[in-house]
């Protein structure tokens, strides 16, 4: 019987964050291959720090030429990127850092165990263990703490880019302190929020009184009483932020793109990744699938594995825990995984629509708990699985 009564912590970051900034652009990158080949491959890591902007990893077009003369437009998608994100610091100006291209063609050893041959169906592009959550705590069937922390960030970029609040620069980090009675959040004990601003004259507390309204306007309303404890800027002075505070990496924040903790993690990062690598195919499968099995009312609250191996086309385990909260046994939840849905990478892709330029608008805020977009964006958001689950148990 899992615990009914406890505190349960979630952090998130926002899209000027230094890992961020290089999810953004990998994802970008990757993109602009897919829009113009929807078979493109892509593995893009970036790297940023003050003034300077490296990206590097493996791409493949079938057109070999295109994919020569394609390489000249990586410097000004990583441009645009940090210039929606609203960089323009003295240290770090969209306009004026440093973009170092070092991308290269996929490996041919990698391509031969990933594509269709013959009567060889396309497989894994690598081996790996990826999860799927879900939990009826909110209407997003997301954990509250994860849900809410970029709920927040998002909502003060929104302040921030509308012209709103002119002093808020854009690297922010949100964390949630959450408590549960008998399993349901009921209310905030703590709320850490620090954000970078324009001058060293702005205190702590003239920072709270920006902020403190778009907080309160992105939590349900009686989670905020007078025991909760508040930490804004903590450390006093965030002029200085972004890359050229701290340097990023592609890949660092698995955990603020997933659960925020509240589930397993598999370990592999999503952005700069086209839909082959099972790290973000499998994973987004797995969490429609979780996803869909509560909105089933199968269960409360669901946990979903998958696993593959490299150059092999279907999943060699499929793992379900309901956590005592199913309306029937977890193993026969396994059993009808596969039945409606086809979990080999082609299978994914295509259920999905993953082969699409979808990918930028991932990169901050989480990949899950997000409304499904009219052009294929969060495909793996929708619940309309959910019939064909309730039928086959």
């Amino acid at each position: 019987m899992s615990r009914q009564n406890f505190i349960f912590t979630s952090e998130s970051v926002s899209e000027g964050h230094p890992d961020k900034v290089c999810d953004r652009i990998s994802d970008a990158v990757l993109d602009a291959f897919l829009a113009e080949e929807p078979q493109a491959r892509v593995a893009c890591e970036t790297f940023a720090t003050s003034g300077l902007v490296v990206v590097g990893g493996e791409v493949g077009l079938e057109n070999r030429e295109r994919l020569r003369s394609f390489m000249g437009s990586i410097q000004q998608i990583a441009r645009d990127c940090i210039r929606d994100i609203g960089y323009e610091q003295e240290k770090f100006h969209w306009n004026t850092c440093h973009v170092l291209n070092f991308l290269h063609e996929q490996s041919a050893h990698i391509a031969q165990g990933v594509n269709a041959v013959g009567n060889k169906d396309e497989g894994a592009g690598d081996q790996g263990i990826m999860f799927g959550y879900a939990v009826d705590e909110t209407p997003e069937f997301m954990p509250a703490p994860i849900h809410y922390a970029h709920a927040i960030l998002r909502r003060l970029a929104e302040a921030r880019k509308s012209g709103a609040e002119p002093t808020l620069r854009p690297d922010a980090k949100s964390q949630l302190s959450v408590r549960y009675e008998d399993g349901k959040p009921v209310e905030v004990t703590s709320i850490v929020l620090s954000t970078q601003h324009e001058s060293e004259d702005q205190t702590s507390a003239d920072i709270r009184a920006i902020v403190e309204p778009y907080i309160r306007e992105s939590l349900p309303a009686d989670w905020l009483t007078a025991k909760t404890e508040w930490h804004v800027n903590p450390t006093g002075t965030f002029v200085i932020g972004g890359p050229d505070g701290d340097a990023g990496l592609t890949g660092r924040k698995i955990i603020v793109d997933t659960y925020g903790g509240s589930a397993p993690h598999g370990g592999g990062a999503f952005s700069g990744k086209d839909p082959t690598k099972v790290d973000r195919s499998a994973a987004y499968a797995a969490r429609y699938l979780a996803k869909n099995i509560v909105a089933a009312g199968l269960a409360k609250r669901c946990l979903l594995q998958l696993s593959y191996a490299i150059g092999v086309s279907k999943p060699l385990s499929i793992y379900c825990d309901t956590f005592g909260t199913g309306e029937v046994p977890d193993e026969v939840i396994e059993a009808v995984v596969p039945k409606v849905m086809d979990l080999s990478p082609r299978g994914i892709r295509e259920h999905l629509s993953l082969n699409r330029p979808i990918y930028q608008r991932t990169s901050a805020y989480g990949h899950f708990g997000r409304a499904p977009e009219a052009d294929g964006g969060f495909s793996w958001e929708k619940t309309d699985l959910a019939g064909a689950l309730k039928a086959e148990v």
